[in-house]
């Protein structure tokens, strides 16, 4: 720990509060460095910190999973994906194939990218294939999509867009409590540091606006994460509230002029399903009509039988709903450790590196709370 983050924690620890306090980061990159650097370790006792619903994985619909694996196994498309797709599961029969990674195995041509560019590469060095890009992510991996839309792409690729914005997700979780008198479940907010790189920082004031809730963006290490929870422990103490910006080195106001205006161009916001959540209204990309011939869902046949058209719906046992909307801690979800590991993930909170079940698990949460 640097001596920077050494005097942020000893200002945090100067603050007495007399009750939990309860802040939930929302990116899963934040959940991510706070686990492996022992964050929650170092810091109070009546200080709890909460993994919210950022891992793009985890929310991916079931039915848009099992769309890229009929894409593969019947169309015979060559499907990309980011590399964490490929052991997303889908409820399926026992026997069928029930992942991306499977129906390579059961060979389809199936490969995983780093980058919408290795897609065109691809796609380039194929022209007599149709290939499928499979593009699943929050803004930050939806901005390129969106570019690589707009530069052109060969007749042969198509995008199967499977894209989320982050911001309506946390606000439906504060609006389902303005009818209720219980608490959202968390008394502060750190807002994510690429989304807001991307989209602006602003984009976060409806949290202080509108619920009274103080919030702070913050980027990825030890340090800027520390100074977002000084900022929102001062403001909790104070009675302040105000949108903390602890990530001004990237996340700029108006975010990043340019990819806002590729995803204008290329994009549509739309109603959109998060599994285990249900749809959110205008939390979804589409690509535009003008982009239609590249639309993998208007290409080829729905293979998305209606009947999978669940509210997001997770595989039996698995509380990962529970866990993407704050409500539990990984280990609490009731097959953590026992029917769900990172060598057989059930749900998909295991399986993603920004899955809070998968970075508790790789920093040696290996048993259940009630085990």
């Amino acid at each position: 720990m640097t001596d920077t983050s050494q005097a942020w924690l000893e200002k945090i620890r100067a603050f007495d509060f007399e009750r939990t306090i309860k802040i939930m980061n929302v990116c899963g990159g934040h959940e991510r460095s706070i686990t492996h650097s022992g964050l929650r370790g170092a810091l109070p006792e009546w200080l709890e910190l909460i993994p919210g619903p950022g891992c793009p994985v985890c929310v991916c619909p079931e039915e848009d999973i099992y769309q890229a694996i009929r894409l593969a196994l019947q169309d015979r498309a060559i499907l990309v994906a980011y590399g964490d797709m490929l052991r997303v599961p889908v409820n399926v029969p026992k026997g069928d194939v029930r992942t991306l990674a499977e129906a390579q195995a059961a060979g389809a041509d199936v490969r995983p990218i780093a980058s919408p560019t290795e897609a065109r590469a691809i796609a380039e060095a194929n022209p007599d294939r149709q290939v499928v890009f499979f593009a699943a992510g929050f803004e930050t991996t939806t901005a390129p999509v969106a570019a690589l839309l707009a530069e052109g792409v060969p007749d042969n690729l198509s995008i199967l867009l499977s894209g989320r914005l982050t911001w309506p997700a946390v606000a439906m979780l504060l609006g389902s409590f303005e009818s209720s008198p219980a608490s959202p479940g968390f008394d502060a907010l750190v807002a994510p540091g690429h989304v807001s790189t991307v989209m602006g920082p602003e984009e976060w004031n409806f949290v202080v606006e509108q619920h009274n809730i103080p919030a702070a963006v913050a980027g990825f290490g030890t340090e800027s994460l520390l100074a977002a929870f000084y900022s929102l422990l001062r403001q909790l103490k104070t009675g302040e509230r105000f949108l903390d910006n602890c990530y001004l080195e990237v996340a700029h106001p108006g975010g990043n002029p340019t990819a806002l205006r590729m995803m204008g161009a290329a994009l549509d916001v739309v109603d959109a399903n998060w599994r285990g959540i249900g749809s959110i209204p205008r939390s979804g990309y589409a690509l535009k009509p003008a982009f239609a011939q590249h639309d993998a869902r208007l290409r080829f046949p729905d293979h998305a039988d209606p009947g999978r058209r669940r509210a997001g719906e997770m595989p039996p046992g698995c509380d990962c709903a529970n866990v993407v909307l704050g409500k539990i801690y990984p280990n609490q979800c009731r097959i953590y450790g026992r029917a769900c590991t990172p060598r057989h993930p059930i749900g998909p909170c295991m399986v993603s590196d920004e899955g809070a079940c998968r970075i508790w698990w790789a920093s040696g949460v290996r048993v259940a709370a009630d085990a």
